[in-house]
């Protein structure tokens, strides 16, 4: 059996990158649907920053540092949290031997994220960019996230290659 607290600290190392890797993905796709819907990049983004400015920060159009950085660091720091959960539960798990297997408990993951996010959460404290956004871009959003959890797993399943696959070296 493994040592839990090593497990532990594997798991909060290993959700550093992945967690990151989610709140870029999703931070890109908050960024991209707020132009396609509202024509403002940052406005999504500011949503977060709901948890210290107040109700007033999701309706914030332009980037700034009170908002938009403010909003980031927020969902950043969410998406670590909910990233060494995702990884928890992969080090629970055998090993994946596809891509569904290791797509499954990041999509498990955000989809808890989303039931406390906008079911279990206080107003106040819900990410903020759904008073901005379509329900279906917040599908989106954390179908992103989910992506993004996933990625450094499925990126260790491929070994290094020396180059182009089904290339022929002259």
């Amino acid at each position: 059996m493994k040592n839990p607290v090593k497990s532990l600290r594997e798991a909060f190392q290993n959700s550093l990158v992945s967690g990151t890797v989610a709140s870029v993905a999703s931070t890109i796709s908050l960024s991209m649907l707020g132009k396609a819907e509202l024509d403002r990049s940052a406005a999504p983004v500011n949503g977060p920053s709901q948890w210290i400015w107040g109700r007033h920060a999701p309706y914030q159009n332009r980037f700034s540092l009170r908002y938009t950085m403010v909003g980031y660091l927020i969902h950043h720091a969410a998406s670590v949290f909910w990233a060494l959960w995702y990884e928890r539960l992969r080090q629970r798990l055998s090993v994946a031997e596809n891509t569904a297997a290791v797509l499954a408990p990041a999509a498990v993951i955000a989809a808890a994220a989303y039931t406390v996010d906008f079911h279990l959460t206080p107003q106040r404290l819900t990410p903020g960019f759904e008073h901005r956004l379509s329900k279906r871009s917040l599908l989106i959003v954390y179908g992103t996230f989910a992506l993004g959890l996933a990625a450094t797993a499925l990126l260790k399943r491929y070994p290094k290659s020396e180059g182009m696959p089904n290339r022929k070296k002259p």
